[in-house]
């Protein structure tokens, strides 16, 4: 592996780590960094598959509750409740992402434009709903019904044009649907777990023969920058957004979209 593949890995690890959970886009920053750095990946998996890593500090952080989870499902209708209500949240994803994982790629990852103005699309959006004066009718992420569940999971699907940020359309959806700003970011952190596992899985198979040993070994750079750099971000994102709401990531959102837009009308 040539160092500054190393190097690059290491750098965009660090980036998804710290905005796979935030409204903000992780793989539009992963790819936009990416293209800057002249970082190339086979099929694109690389900004896909590091985001296990991050879905592994998900996990760690919340094992106790997801392992209570797991042994009270043979006798508790809550836990079973709150499984079948993440199921439908990912169900649109998985059903739309199998279909169009080929057009997602090879099109939308392939258009730093696009993930451009979707950014600055997305910060407006996310500023205007943040400033909204919603009157919240669910406020425990672990209790959401299923059918609330599931029209969260069609505003996911959003997410599939990069640079709309999937944690960004699933939280302005649960606020749109009558949920408060921490339930909502944490429920996006539930839905992350099968949504993401699930491209990881599809992307890993549709690109197994272009895969090579020092592929592999760029991403477990990359997957262990996500995962240290996700757990202390997860850590902390529900109480900064209970007091500061999502207005600071709608900025940056901004602000990004439009440095990515004049850096390539500049340098191409």
């Amino acid at each position: 592996m040539a160092d500054q593949s190393i190097v690059s890995a290491l750098v965009l690890g660090l980036i998804e780590g710290l905005t796979e959970f935030i409204p903000v886009s992780s793989t539009a920053h992963v790819l936009l960094a990416g293209h800057f750095l002249g970082f190339e990946s086979p099929g694109n998996t690389f900004a896909v598959l590091i985001q296990l890593g991050a879905i592994l500090a998900i996990l760690l952080v919340y094992f106790q509750k997801l392992l209570g989870v797991a042994l009270t499902l043979p006798t508790s209708a809550h836990s079973r409740r709150f499984v079948l209500t993440v199921l439908m949240g990912f169900l649109p994803a998985a059903v739309i992402g199998a279909f169009a994982h080929d057009f997602i790629k090879t099109v939308l990852f392939e258009t730093p434009m696009l993930i451009c103005v979707m950014l600055i699309l997305g910060g407006f959006i996310l500023l205007a709903v943040d400033r909204m004066n919603f009157k919240p009718r669910y406020t425990d992420a672990m209790t959401y019904p299923p059918s609330l569940a599931f029209k969260i999971g069609l505003f996911q699907c959003l997410a599939m044009i990069p640079g709309t940020s999937r944690s960004g359309a699933t939280i302005v959806g649960s606020l749109l649907m009558g949920t408060d700003k921490r339930s909502a970011a944490e429920f996006s952190f539930f839905l992350a777990m099968p949504t993401m596992v699930g491209a990881f899985v599809l992307d890993l198979y549709k690109n197994r023969d272009i895969l090579s040993f020092d592929d592999l070994g760029i991403i477990a750079i990359g997957f262990v920058a996500a995962f240290v750099t996700a757990l202390v971000v997860v850590k902390g994102l529900l109480n900064f957004v209970s007091s500061r709401g999502f207005a600071p990531f709608a900025y940056w959102r901004i602000l990004v979209g439009f440095a990515g837009l004049a850096g390539l009308l500049i340098f191409g």
